[in-house]
């Protein structure tokens, strides 16, 4: 019950980004991400520098690759793969965030603020994933190394 209030109060937030800023906070990568940092916090991929840092490394790849080749549906699966190899080779792998490039090519909006949107909505899920897991039953989130 407690994951599944949290999955609902995460999405609630991104969404009330998105009705106070007109930004599309509510986008889907993030209900995935909802799941690791609510019901499966122990994971590493659900580990604050692995959100943050998967949604970050993904976010740069589709904007680069949007600005470069607007359009271009290719660029999606480039994208996808190249992201893969990103947060795998700086450790901060979160599948959720692989579908971030797929998200800007196809996006009609300006890829600069969905950039934007992508990051900060990750540093927001994630703060609300840390105090949310101090409410009985507590987890131990962020984990920390033994």
């Amino acid at each position: 019950m407690k994951s599944g209030a949290g999955g609902m109060l995460g999405m609630g937030l991104v969404a009330g980004l998105a009705a106070f800023t007109e930004l599309p906070f509510l986008i889907a990568p993030f209900g995935a991400s909802a799941v690791l940092l609510f019901a499966h916090p122990a994971t590493p991929l659900a580990q604050p520098a692995n959100v943050v840092g998967g949604y970050a490394l993904a976010a740069m790849v589709g904007l680069v690759l949007t600005l470069l080749f607007p359009a271009a549906v290719w660029a999606a699966a480039l994208g996808v793969g190249l992201a893969i190899a990103l947060m795998l080779a700086f450790r901060v792998s979160h599948p959720p965030a692989g579908a971030v490039p797929i998200l800007m090519v196809l996006s009609p909006g300006d890829p600069m603020a969905l950039s934007g949107v992508v990051v900060t909505g990750s540093l927001a899920l994630v703060a609300l994933a840390i105090l949310y897991h101090r409410v009985p039953p507590r987890h131990d989130y962020p984990r920390r190394p033994a």
